[in-house]
């Protein structure tokens, strides 16, 4: 899954003939803010970010970002491909290596909910998470009334270990988070 490949660090893993996660690349700019664009009024129920991101110079911004994350081992970002079309970005939001523990965020496009994908790829990325980089913890963080996005975790054996309350601010509303966690013992 990690590879140096002449100096440039990459991360992408095939899942399955049809599935796939890999670093997301300058060239994927102009296909992500597309996605981002037809997916706007759905995301925006869920995630706060959407308003930064309003043009190309926005997403390769982003991009950016996530290329300097996963170079100084802070986690990444990648796109979620299918059939070889980017259809949502998942990857770990930061990684305490003191604490050995990270995050799982992730978003898909509407079209793409309900057939398993992301509950794939957050497999890929717990087995990355315990078997390779040797961290204790996962947990994956949803909006409390985010029904689909629960099931993730809930499928995956996390244990839900509490609720934040007004923990996130969603376009001047505050939503209280469902905090699931994983422990390295309890992956299989």
């Amino acid at each position: 899954m990690n590879l140096k490949n002449g100096g440039i660090l990459m991360f992408s893993h095939e899942i399955d003939n049809k599935l796939s996660l890999q670093l997301l690349e300058t060239t994927d700019a102009e296909e992500l803010l597309d996605l981002i664009d037809s997916n706007r009024s759905y995301l925006k129920e869920w995630l706060s970010w959407l308003d930064r991101i309003k043009e190309v110079s926005d997403t390769k911004s982003f991009i950016k970002n996530t290329k300097e994350q996963y170079a100084s081992e802070n986690g990444f970002q990648a796109g979620i491909w299918y059939d070889n079309k980017l259809i949502g970005v998942i990857g770990f939001v930061d990684i305490d290596w003191q604490d050995k523990k990270t995050e799982i965020g992730y978003w898909i496009d509407s079209k793409y909910q309900g057939k398993g994908i992301i509950t794939k790829s957050c497999k890929v990325l717990i087995t990355y998470a315990f078997n390779k980089l040797k961290l204790n913890k996962v947990e994956i963080h949803c909006a409390e009334n985010n029904n689909k996005s629960q099931g993730i975790p809930k499928r995956l054996g996390f244990t839900k270990e509490g609720v934040l309350r007004e923990a996130q601010c969603l376009y001047g509303k505050f939503v209280n988070l469902a905090i699931y966690g994983l422990l390295a013992r309890e992956w299989e």
